[in-house]
């Protein structure tokens, strides 16, 4: 047996056309009688046969087999190529392929020996001689056997140095079974470790001519080749340990700072839990600190002189709430409260007796084909004139625009836009839908969606007014009534303003009451004027004797404002001869009316 130290050899076999059937039986009978004699395993030697000839095939690799049983079954089942003579492309699949770690190599790290063994009867087909010398010089050793016809030229070329070692010629196919002795001789070489005085302080490894020192598990190699040091497993920093690494031969172990444990995967820390032993006695919660615990109380308490119990604490007294009128201590917390009449804002703090005329309003435009582009862009240009006089912000005044027809569409909701500006670039970009008069599909999208939290409505705790304004020219295509009837059981106070062909059924059906205040009707679009007459009346309790019901003072003041607002788009029209001018009269004198009214109820 050659024992002189674990190799790594592939066998490359020319299978060419010109390699008879019987004589490929001999290289068969070659290779075997080889393996016969090495000693061979995963940490023993490794082998891998490859063939070519026009191409390269892989018959087992480095890895494949460990018993000699296996790779003479293997080498028995090759069946021959029998086309040309590729040794260069051979040796560049044994470079590249068959001698990477991969497909079974031991690392160059390891130094295992790694040995190409090329048996060729012919002279190649292509070039060798420079990737012979990568190969080379990529730590490959070739052994160079040629076989009757074989070219000495391409044999020395391919050949690793001195070449009197590397290469040999066989006459005949028939003498290269008494060559496989003389090869193993020369392959196995003299045991150096047993030959020499190697000078290894644990361990010698011999190769062919040579030998090597390697030291046990937990040590390294020193600079001098044979003696060995100890591993310091935690001085390069990978060991992965939470709290500290302690060195055990080559190997770590992980360790925890008192008051922790070492968690399953032996590398993290994880803190004792000595709230878990249930004997702490805190009233509210326990805290676990390194080596003990301490108790806490929750929020709005005061740990007792116990260092167990917990009081509430008067907030209100104990901190700088910054309560405008009133502060209310709860238990763990407080709020402000504010005086009946005022509403708290958004700081959670401050008081305000009304919004200034803001309200949160959706217009429900028109947008079928009976409207016409040219009164669409004359709607467009009314509910911008609104927009101009309202106080628009994320905490004053929101407005919302849907348009429909057979469908409906949001052209942006409540908190879409934050301006004045935004809002009317927004409207004049609407783009007009024509199609159907879907008025019932319209009313329960704006109560389903256009009111709701999510597209910027303000809580009805709020006390900011809602607002929808329906358009329509025509009779609805569906059933309007139960959607009107859910509008205004929601809490939105609904105007409806009809043209041309609008059913006053319908648009009595849409509107709040009183109806004559919220409705109103107009032959064209060019004589809108007295559509919104009815902003201008007085919709508060006191004045309207008790039949609109609103849910605080701030909500009328808001709806008044919003109406003055609405009269003065109308001033400013009339101005420019766009609307009718006796409608605007009527209505302004209703206004100075119910000013009057106001007065004399303050």
């Amino acid at each position: 047996k050659c024992r002189t130290g674990p190799l790594d050899i592939v066998f490359v076999i020319d299978s060419s056309r010109s390699v008879r059937p019987f004589e490929f039986e001999t290289m068969r009978r070659f290779m075997m009688d080889i393996i016969s004699n090495l000693d061979m395993g995963p940490n023993a030697t490794r082998v891998g046969v490859i063939q070519y000839s026009s191409q390269v095939q892989n018959i087992f690799s480095l890895k494949t087999f460990f018993t000699r049983a296996d790779m003479e079954r293997a080498i028995n089942s090759i069946i021959p190529l029998a086309q040309g003579t590729m040794t260069g492309l051979a040796i560049q699949y044994v470079m590249n392929v068959a001698f990477t770690t991969q497909e079974g190599a031991r690392p160059l790290h390891k130094r295992i020996p790694r040995i190409a063994i090329i048996v060729t009867d012919g002279r190649p087909q292509d070039r060798v001689t420079e990737v012979a010398t990568q190969a080379r010089n990529a730590g490959i050793e070739i052994y160079a056997v040629g076989i009757q016809r074989a070219d000495m030229n391409s044999l020395r070329a391919m050949a690793s140095p001195p070449l009197e070692e590397h290469v040999f010629l066989v006459e005949s196919f028939e003498l290269i079974q008494q060559f496989a002795k003389q090869f193993q001789d020369k392959l196995c070489g003299v045991d150096m470790c047993v030959e020499r005085e190697h000078g290894c302080q644990h361990s010698c490894v011999s190769t062919p001519g040579s030998f090597y020192c390697e030291c046990n598990p937990g040590y390294r190699l020193n600079v001098d080749g044979k003696t060995c040091s100890p591993i310091d497993a935690c001085a390069d920093g990978r060991h992965g340990c939470q709290h500290h690494c302690v060195s055990v031969r080559g190997s770590y172990s992980c360790r925890c700072q008192p008051g922790y444990y070492l968690s399953h995967n032996k590398r993290s820390c994880t803190m004792i839990d000595y709230c878990s032993f249930g004997n702490h006695s805190c009233q509210h919660e326990c805290v676990s600190i390194p080596n003990g615990h301490y108790c806490r109380c929750r929020s709005g308490f005061t740990l007792q002189p116990d260092s167990k119990s917990c009081r509430a604490t008067d907030l209100c007294n104990g901190v700088d709430h910054g309560c405008e009128f009133k502060c209310v201590s709860t238990e763990g917390s407080y709020h402000c409260v504010c005086p009946e009449g005022q509403q708290l804002q958004a700081d959670g703090k401050t008081c305000s007796k009304c919004g200034a005329g803001h309200v949160d309003l959706v217009m429900v435009i028109d947008g079928s084909k009976s409207v016409r582009p040219q009164n669409f862009e004359l709607v467009k240009q009314f509910v911008n004139r609104i927009v101009d006089l309202l106080e628009v912000s994320p905490h004053g005044t929101r407005v919302g625009l849907v348009q429909y027809s057979s469908r409906v569409r949001t052209e942006f909701p409540l908190n879409k836009y934050h301006s004045a500006d935004e809002i009317k670039k927004a409207v004049m970009d609407v783009e007009y839908m024509e199609k159907g008069t879907m008025t019932g599909l319209a009313l329960k999208h704006m109560v389903e969606h256009s009111f709701s939290e999510l597209e910027g409505a303000r809580p009805l705790s709020h006390n900011i007014p809602r607002i929808g304004l329906v358009f329509t020219d025509g009779r609805s295509q569906d059933d309007i009534s139960e959607w009107a009837r859910r509008a205004k059981e929601a809490g939105i106070v609904m105007f409806a303003v009809g043209v041309g062909k609008a059913v006053e059924e319908e648009l009595r059906a849409i509107a709040s009451e009183p109806v004559e205040q919220h409705f109103s009707y107009s032959a064209d679009f060019t004589t809108m004027t007295h559509l919104v007459e009815n902003f201008s009346l007085n919709i508060c309790p006191e004045e309207g004797k008790g039949e609109t019901e609103i849910r605080s003072p701030c909500e009328c003041e808001a709806l008044v404002q919003f109406q003055t607002n609405t009269v003065a788009i109308l001033q400013s029209l009339t101005e420019k001869n766009i609307l009718w001018a006796p409608s605007l009269a009527q209505m302004t004198a209703r206004l100075e009316d119910l000013e009057k009214q106001i007065a004399n109820k303050k």
